[in-house]
């Protein structure tokens, strides 16, 4: 569904000045939105799903390690698709206080596309380059959001999420060498983007939850505090928005519809999208690249 559909529908959940925020600059910020009763349960959840890592050596099609990652101190970069290892975030994504808040940006009619665990833990734990987040997983338009949740407090020393706000009605950058390597974006571009307009940090409260237009540029510096930076990365589209290369970040769940009616057409938008590589080859996946960088040095925005 585009802009000007999903804004002929009343919202439920944001205010006129945080919706125009997001779809003018790219994100809003919607503080100590989640209720402390779903909070502690998704923090129990994620907690056992750490503990379960003890156990693991290598990073598995689920839990992406850190470098300095022992029984004794896990330490993990992210926890993928965490809604099939654990049924609490599945019937979390389900919520109306999850799908109520998509809908507002991207219509009454909403599907689920993928989750990620960013558990960035503490001291070490690397951040990721400036990137769109659409041209990893182009669909038919432009309506999938991603709603990032701070499961903890989240201060500057622990890299939360960083924008270039208004970058979402721009260009689509390249964000991948002739290899199919994940790169970031250029820092030529960023340079120019970032000289133009001040990047803009979003520290928050556990709770709160920053809704990302899929088009933005965004970003996030190492974790440079004593504390992990737990971020629920759920993504949602329209129901009528299908994504038309292979998904980097598959589940059982993807494309299941979470509010509203199916679709019967499909939404084009005929702005062109780069296309990422083919996540189904030998080309690992943005953040299993950054987790093999992050063994050498951490990164940096």
């Amino acid at each position: 569904m585009k802009q000007a559909d999903v804004l002929a529908h009343p919202a439920k959940v944001l205010g006129k000045r945080q919706r125009e925020e997001f779809f003018d600059n790219g994100f809003t910020v919607v503080p100590d939105y989640v209720p402390q009763a779903w909070l502690i349960r998704l923090r129990e959840a994620a907690a056992e799903l750490i503990d379960r890592s003890r156990t693991l050596r290598q990073s598995d099609g689920h839990f992406i390690l850190e470098a300095n990652h022992s029984p004794d101190k896990p330490s993990l970069h992210r926890i993928a698709s965490p809604q099939e290892v654990h049924p609490v975030f599945w019937e979390f994504f389900r919520d109306p206080v999850m799908t109520d808040l998509a809908a507002d940006v991207v219509g009454p009619d909403v599907k689920f596309f993928h989750a990620k665990l960013n558990v960035k833990s503490e001291k070490g734990s690397g951040g990721f380059k400036w990137h769109h987040d659409i041209t990893a997983w182009p669909h038919t338009d432009f309506s999938p959001v991603t709603i990032g949740v701070y499961l903890e407090d989240c201060g500057i020393e622990q890299g939360p999420l960083a924008f270039v706000p208004g970058t979402n009605r721009g260009e689509l950058h390249r964000m991948y060498d002739e290899d199919g390597v994940f790169t970031g974006i250029d820092e030529a571009v960023m340079d120019r983007l970032t000289g133009e307009r001040d990047v803009v940090r979003t520290p928050a409260r556990a709770g709160s939850a920053v809704l990302v237009n899929c088009r933005v540029i965004h970003g996030s510096a190492p974790n440079k505090s004593e504390l992990p930076r737990p971020l629920l990365l759920p993504v949602y589209s329209s129901a009528d928005s299908f994504p038309y290369t292979p998904n980097p970040v598959p589940s059982i769940q993807s494309g299941e519809l979470v509010r509203g009616s199916p679709a019967r057409y499909a939404s084009f938008d005929t702005f062109q999208c780069l296309l990422p590589p083919d996540f189904r080859t030998k080309q690992s996946a943005p953040w299993e690249k950054k987790a093999a960088d992050n063994a050498a040095a951490a990164p940096t925005m």
